[in-house]
């Protein structure tokens, strides 16, 4: 089922319905690393007087390293950790675009669902943001000191935020909240194994920019499967 719905949601990004959402999305994705990346220059320049070595990302001096020809490196390093609050930011604004092309491909015949209001998205979207923004900050520092194998802690606890977050946005378009909230409950493990799926590639620069775009779609599928549909047909299975 996991496999299944990510294969499905990759080979649908040739889909020209996808292609206005990928390209948007990967603009979005840049222009928020960006934004985050600044805000992290900006906070080694007050707090942290010469330099700073961050994993991956190297030596960052301050915000004259934002203008530097060696920014790109930089950011491509620190998306290893901000792209998951980005993909959290992201959920907010494409995720409706993204599951109705599903629907409309995968699961015709449905009748039309109820569009998350924006305010409610954007609300949920900014209630994880935070908190992901926090932890993955902070799993920069559990990187350094145990040598990496926090990564494989802040995958598990991103997994579970980025699950719980996109299924039950998909999950409102057809269900009360409370209803929402009871099927990821009654579903966590499986969709927190799903959201592994994501997590991981979100820790990949250039793949990470397509995540947001590809998880959008793959929990799409996964609401359907648990709700007992198959890819090409409204019909339970």
């Amino acid at each position: 089922m996991i496999l299944s719905s990510y294969a499905h949601a990759v080979g649908q990004l040739r889909d020209p319905r996808f292609r206005r959402v990928i390209w948007f999305g990967v603009a979005l994705a840049v222009a928020l690393l960006f934004a985050m990346y600044a805000l992290v220059l900006l906070v080694v320049q007050i707090f942290v007087p010469g330099t700073l070595t961050l994993p991956i990302a190297g030596e960052v001096s301050g915000l004259q390293t934002l203008l530097s020809i060696g920014s790109l490196l930089v950011m491509l390093g620190l998306s290893v950790f901000l792209m998951v609050p980005v993909a959290s930011a992201f959920t907010g604004i494409f995720l409706e675009d993204v599951a109705n092309a599903v629907e409309r491909v995968h699961y015709p015949g449905l009748p039309a669902p109820t569009p998350v209001p924006f305010t409610t998205a954007m609300t949920d979207s900014l209630r994880y943001f935070g908190l992901l923004v926090a932890l993955n900050l902070l799993g920069m520092v559990v990187f350094v000191v145990s040598g990496g194998l926090g990564f494989v802690v802040f995958w598990g606890i991103n997994a579970w935020l980025l699950a719980r977050e996109y299924f039950t946005l998909v999950a409102l378009r057809r269900h009360t909240a409370a209803e929402a909230r009871a099927l990821q409950q009654r579903h966590r493990w499986r969709l927190w194994f799903a959201g592994m799926w994501m997590a991981v590639p979100l820790s990949i620069p250039f793949i990470n920019l397509l995540m947001p775009v590809v998880g959008a779609a793959a929990f799409t599928h996964m609401y359907h499967r648990v709700q007992g549909r198959k890819p090409g047909s409204s019909r339970v299975a």
